[in-house]
């Protein structure tokens, strides 16, 4: 198995360069069933703390947000306009509530398409980030993409919160054109052997 992520590393005061550091990360489901599925993270958006208000933790410590403040390296899943789940990584020391909100993998860009996909629920909320135990965790595969690949804009949905925090650059995007190219399929015999066929001096 590649190597995991560490959660010391998650719990640096640091969200939005974590945010960014997320971005070509690969996040890891395990099904009901057993299946495996890795996906690239290819975009994030960064929450940090009580100042931010854009933040969930801007009121303080509530039943929901309590997941928030524990050390960085957890799951924190909340229900959006009572349709989509959404998915977020605490980050941060322990009682600084940040998180960073994967908003998109390969293959699903869209914070609500990406749970639906990956089968992600409540039921994850404050489950390990970490540890493959609880089905959905985080991965390093060396994959290392360059800064000019990731776009940074205004975080979406979030006019309440006022214009200063509103146009908080925290998003982070990976262009298209840089997502790594997936591995070949492996060839059946009868092409491997063609294959060596038209190798062949």
């Amino acid at each position: 198995m590649p190597p995991g992520v560490e959660a010391k590393e998650l719990q640096r005061k640091k969200t939005v360069a974590l945010a960014r550091g997320l971005i070509g990360r690969p996040l890891v489901r395990r099904f009901p069933d057993g299946r495996v599925e890795a996906r690239l993270i290819v975009e994030t958006e960064a929450y940090d703390g009580e100042r931010d208000l854009a933040c969930h933790a801007r009121a303080g410590r509530t039943a929901r947000t309590a997941v928030m403040y524990a050390p960085g390296g957890c799951w924190y899943v909340y229900l959006c306009y009572g349709i989509h789940e959404m998915l977020n990584l605490v980050v941060g020391p322990a009682d600084w509530p940040a998180a960073v909100l994967i908003r998109g993998v390969e293959g699903a860009v869209g914070p609500g398409r990406l749970t639906r996909q990956l089968a992600i629920g409540r039921d994850l909320n404050g489950a390990s980030a970490v540890d493959a135990a609880s089905g959905l965790w985080l991965e390093d595969r060396g994959v290392r993409i360059p800064r000019g690949a990731i776009s940074a804009g205004p975080r979406v949905g979030v006019d309440y919160a006022g214009p200063v925090w509103a146009a908080k650059p925290w998003r982070f995007t990976l262009d298209p054109k840089a997502w790594p190219a997936p591995p070949p399929a492996p060839l059946a015999p009868r092409d491997r052997q063609a294959a060596r066929r038209r190798a062949a001096p």
